[in-house]
């Protein structure tokens, strides 16, 4: 029985379906000729490619990849169907790396497009040979591979404005007035503190902003870290090594990372510490030179440690630190962020951005469960001071 695979692309929703697949799907007609093997059938934004076969499956893993440098392109200027056309012939049909070749009777050869894809493993191998090749990973045989689609999606980031990186092949970018000022003040200082609820993309931009350092060359590693302080960041005491230790403090992170690298390049990152995510208690006593550093979740340090972290700052080093002063989890210990803008407000290369209710981006109920708390926390504050003022006007009478 011939087994069948099936491959997904979802056209963003703030991109029309015209942009990524040509005016009347001109640019889906390309796609569709050059990989006759594949079945495309478009629903909608929803896009599904079929292979019939193990051999076919190629054909579906190039079409996959065709879609979303389609979608990268729409961002920025949509591809018509001639630059589809290229885009497949240069960077996805001639792949010498892999023995694949194309014939092909194109538009301008009068036979409206007509393509014959063959490869030297059918030609000079038999076909049982020639079926195993086919068969293999695709992840081994296509410029799809997770790799290549990373460097691809490193250079689309390059030329796209305001595009910081990819994540699962959708651009991470700044979506507010908040998050702008936040991502321009990472591109022009060496400390940047980004305050601000829940949901406002703190985090998520500074990874990916550290993503793009790494890509572009600029930094040679990425660390991360967080206050394990359900731990009481004494480590030591929990069972297990330490990634069994501080995974759940540090998960987070991980997830973000592995949305803009995916799964198995982050975790060769991670074996070659490129990629180091650490509690802050490991930070103590080291210098951090060439890195893209980024301490989450600060309102959890106290001023000792904070301190401890920002004296960590090494030679070509950028440092990011995120975190609610209205989520402090310190049972004793006073907050070191509280304080620190009072400290550090008129150094120089040391910026501070607030983030407001209006900068969340995740569920609209999550901006207004925010605004609701902000709200009430002004209303205490007002009865504090009212209650102070009277205080002193009867201490005075």
């Amino acid at each position: 029985m011939t087994k069948s695979t099936t491959r997904f692309v979802q056209i963003p929703s703030e991109l029309s379906s015209v942009a990524v697949l040509g005016a009347a799907d001109a640019g889906l007609r390309e796609v569709e000729h050059a990989f006759p093997e594949a079945d495309i059938t478009v629903r909608g934004k929803d896009v599904q490619i079929v292979a019939r076969s193990a051999r076919a499956d190629e054909d579906a893993a190039k079409a996959e990849y065709a879609f979303r440098r389609m979608i990268d392109a729409a961002y920025e200027q949509p591809m018509d169907a001639y630059e589809v056309r290229r885009m497949l012939e240069r960077d996805i049909l001639h792949n010498d790396e892999h023995n694949v070749r194309i014939n092909r009777i194109g538009h301008d050869g009068g036979v409206l497009g007509n393509s014959i894809i063959s490869s030297s493993y059918a030609i000079n191998n038999s076909a049982s040979r020639a079926e195993n090749e086919f068969s293999r990973d695709s992840s081994e045989l296509l410029p799809s591979s997770e790799e290549a689609h990373r460097r691809a999606m490193s250079r689309r980031a390059r030329m796209s404005k305001g595009v910081i990186t990819f994540a699962g092949g959708n651009p991470v970018r700044a979506k507010t007035a908040g998050q702008t000022a936040y991502v321009q003040a990472m591109d022009c200082n060496i400390v940047t503190f980004g305050i601000g609820p829940a949901g406002t993309g703190k985090t998520y931009l500074a990874v990916a902003k550290a993503v793009r350092a790494l890509e572009d060359g600029r930094v040679r590693r990425i660390v991360l870290t967080r206050p394990a302080v359900e731990a009481g960041e004494n480590l030591g005491f929990l069972p297990g090594t330490l990634n069994d230790k501080v995974d759940p403090y540090l998960r987070p992170l991980y997830d973000a990372l592995s949305d803009m690298l995916g799964s198995a390049q982050l975790k060769r990152y991670l074996d070659e510490n490129v990629v180091e995510v650490a509690p802050l208690a490991y930070m103590r006593g080291r210098t951090l030179n060439d890195a893209f550093v980024i301490l989450d979740e600060a309102q959890n340090a106290t001023v000792q440690q904070l301190k401890m972290f920002l004296t960590r700052l090494g030679f070509n080093t950028t440092m990011v630190i995120t975190g609610d002063s209205t989520q402090v989890d310190l049972a004793v210990v006073r907050s070191g962020l509280v304080s620190i803008e009072k400290i550090l407000g008129e150094v120089k290369d040391i910026a501070f951005v607030h983030l407001q209710a209006e900068d969340v981006v995740r569920h609209a109920l999550v901006g207004r469960i925010v605004e609701a708390y902000e709200n009430y926390d002004a209303m205490l504050e007002r009865k504090k001071r009212e209650r102070t003022k009277e205080s002193t006007e009867r201490n005075n009478g």
